[in-house]
C-alpha cells in the first residue's frame, strides 16, 4: 500500500443537524441551585474554596454531559436534560462536578477510578454510577461518533464509509491526531495534552491549516 499523503483541499467537519431545544427557565435555575449547592457541599467537606464551574448547554450526541478541566466547564445535553429533569439534575450534575473537583484534588488520574468514586459517595452524597441510563433515541442521528485526543467529531455516513472502505482519514485541526470512532472522554484525553511554549514554532502542517477537519486521501 502507498503511504498516505495529504490532500491540499481542507474540508469541515459536518455535525450533526440536532436542534438545540429551548429550556424553561425554572430548569436552568433548577440546574444552577443543584450545581452551587453541590459546590458547596464539597467545599465545606474538602476545606476548599473551588469557583463555580461554568455551565454550557452544549453536549452532542448520547452522552448527558461532560467535564472539561482546564476551561472548568461543564456541558449538559439539552435534551437529555429536558426528557429527564430531575434525575438528571440528580445524576448528571454531581458526576461531572466530581470529575472536576477530582482533579483540582488529585491532578490527573483514572477518570472513574477510586478518587471519582470516593468525591462522589463521600463528598457529594451521590451514588458513583459511571454511565447513565437515560432513553437515548431522540438523541440518536445519522451520523457517527469519532473522537480525536482534545474533543468530540461528529461524521456523516458518507465520511465514516469512506474512513471503513479504507479510502480516506482525518485528522483534527486543533491537536493533529488521527480520529477515531468513539465518544470522546476528556479526562482521558487529558492524559496527553502537553503545553506548548510560545517560543515554539509549530510546523508549517499545523500553521496552515483553518478549519476543523484535515481531510487525507490514500493513493
Amino acid at each position: 500500500m502507498c503511504s498516505a499523503r495529504l490532500s491540499s483541499r481542507v474540508t469541515p467537519i459536518i455535525l450533526s443537524a440536532m436542534k438545540t431545544p429551548r429550556l424553561p427557565i425554572a430548569l436552568q435555575q433548577a440546574v444552577m441551585r443543584a450545581l452551587r449547592q453541590a459546590l458547596e457541599r464539597a467545599n465545606l467537606a474538602l476545606k476548599t474554596d473551588y469557583p463555580e464551574p461554568k455551565l454550557l448547554y452544549q453536549q452532542r450526541g448520547t452522552a448527558a454531559g461532560t467535564a472539561w478541566l482546564e476551561p472548568w466547564e461543564i456541558r449538559i445535553n439539552p435534551i437529555l436534560l429536558l426528557e429527564n429533569q430531575q434525575a438528571f439534575i440528580d445524576e448528571v450534575i454531581p458526576h461531572e462536578l466530581a470529575h472536576l473537583l477530582v482533579w483540582k484534588q488529585f491532578g490527573r488520574v483514572a477518570p472513574h477510578g477510586k478518587e471519582w468514586k470516593w468525591m462522589m459517595e463521600q463528598v457529594l452524597g451521590v451514588p458513583a454510577r459511571r454511565t447513565h441510563q437515560f432513553e437515548v433515541q431522540s438523541v440518536r442521528s445519522r451520523t457517527f461518533a469519532y473522537r480525536c485526543q482534545c474533543q468530540q467529531h461528529q461524521l456523516t455516513v458518507r465520511r465514516h464509509n469512506r474512513i471503513l472502505r479504507g479510502e480516506s482519514e482525518y485528522r483534527c485541526v486543533h491537536c493533529g491526531s488521527l480520529l477515531k470512532a468513539g465518544e470522546f472522554v476528556p479526562a482521558l484525553a487529558d492524559f496527553s495534552f502537553r503545553v506548548i511554549p510560545h517560543s515554539v514554532t509549530l510546523p508549517p502542517f499545523f500553521r496552515a491549516l483553518s478549519r476543523n477537519l484535515e481531510y487525507v486521501s490514500h493513493h
